[in-house]
């Protein structure tokens, strides 16, 4: 990653440039910001430019030695730490185990939720932790000279998924680290840190890219039309991982729209045996597929609920659905929305426990008739 990398950013990225050329290179730095915003690509960006040795303005060369290995991310100055756990494969978990499915992971697309690396390595329904041995092998590293370069990098990143016994082991580190050591940790609840840690830290805080930055952001990887690219942006609220997932799972976005409209008609009309056709269809659905449509329906129902406070700023929706909920929004208001949310949730949670898929549909469909007529 280089600074022309990040989208947005423009003055953070500028600034610490220019901290790095006056020889200002801070030992501990807290990348924070909204969501989609950029925090971990900044972090690597920065560490590249700091760690370039070629003829570098406002970016690193992309050249010389550093830069070709940092193209990688394999250059053996710098260094990782992320939450992982155990899998089929690893049953004692550090970083290092999942190293080369990182750098692949990240250089594909450095914006992502931890769910979607979570997703990547396997872990299923458990959530990534940084462990005492994680925290030992980070020690272990940064007691170590430098290889190539100048300096040596610690991206750590989620640290607030560090078990308290890491947090007060690396605490003493960051207060007085090695000779030439340089901690970057990317926090999406920075509120969430050891106050001890955060405060031996230098913020660097992200903002949520503007709507044009978005749109130039979205024209470089994906050629839109432009109602489809005014909508995306709208939707996206400022986060480009949103924009990025809404077109990865387009066809399965639009699906579930359909899925939906169908179920929603069919319980306004009480028609049971369509119904029962379409409880059918789903329960041939995976696990997941059916938890995506039940998180999906959530995000409909509370744009149409907020479709009847008449504020169409506080509306996110595509299109097609913004077509759809201009007939269906009267449905959902303040006497059915908390049980709308409520009966979904149910039913994700009992799929998630293996529950039989025909009777919790169905069952579902059953309590919607009587709510969408309240």
């Amino acid at each position: 990653m280089f600074f022309s990398d990040i989208f947005g950013q423009q003055q953070l990225k500028t600034k610490l440039a220019a901290s790095v050329n006056s020889g200002r290179i801070p030992h501990a730095q807290l990348y924070s910001g909204p969501e989609g915003s950029g925090t971990l690509a900044l972090a690597i960006a920065y560490a590249r430019y700091v760690a370039c040795i070629g003829e570098k303005g406002e970016d690193a060369c992309g050249a010389c030695s550093s830069c070709r290995k940092f193209d990688k991310l394999s250059h053996p100055d710098l260094h990782f730490s992320f939450p992982v756990n155990t899998t089929r494969n690893v049953k004692d978990p550090v970083s290092d185990d999942f190293i080369q499915q990182w750098r692949a992971f990240v250089l594909e697309n450095p914006y992502f939720r931890a769910n979607a690396w979570y997703n990547h390595i396997g872990l299923e329904n458990k959530q990534g932790l940084i462990n005492k041995k994680e925290g030992e092998a980070i020690v272990r590293k940064l007691s170590l000279k430098s290889y190539e370069s100048r300096y040596k990098f610690m991206i750590i990143w989620l640290p607030e998924k560090m078990h308290v016994s890491v947090s007060n082991m690396l605490l003493k580190l960051i207060e007085e680290p090695p000779p030439n050591t340089v901690f970057l940790l990317v926090s999406e609840h920075p509120e969430q840190l050891l106050r001890t840690i955060s405060s031996r830290t230098q913020p660097v805080r992200l903002e949520a890219l503007k709507a044009e930055e978005l749109k130039q952001a979205i024209g470089k990887k994906f050629d839109l039309p432009a109602p489809e690219l005014e909508s995306l942006v709208r939707l996206s609220n400022g986060n480009l991982i949103t924009v990025f997932e809404t077109l990865e799972h387009a066809e399965e976005n639009r699906q579930n729209l359909t899925r939906f409209i169908d179920v929603m008609r069919m319980c306004w009309k009480a028609e049971y045996f369509e119904v029962n056709d379409w409880v059918e269809e789903m329960s041939g659905l995976g696990r997941e597929q059916l938890k995506s449509f039940f998180e999906y329906a959530c995000r409909l129902l509370r744009e149409n609920f907020m479709m009847n406070l008449k504020k169409p700023e506080l509306v996110y929706q595509t299109a097609a659905e913004e077509d759809f909920a201009s007939k269906f929004h009267k449905f959902i208001n303040e006497r059915n929305i908390l049980d709308f949310y409520e009966e979904f949730n149910r039913a994700s949670a009992d799929i998630e426990r293996n529950g039989y898929a025909k009777i919790i549909l169905f069952d579902l469909c059953l309590r919607m008739m009587k709510l969408i007529r309240k």
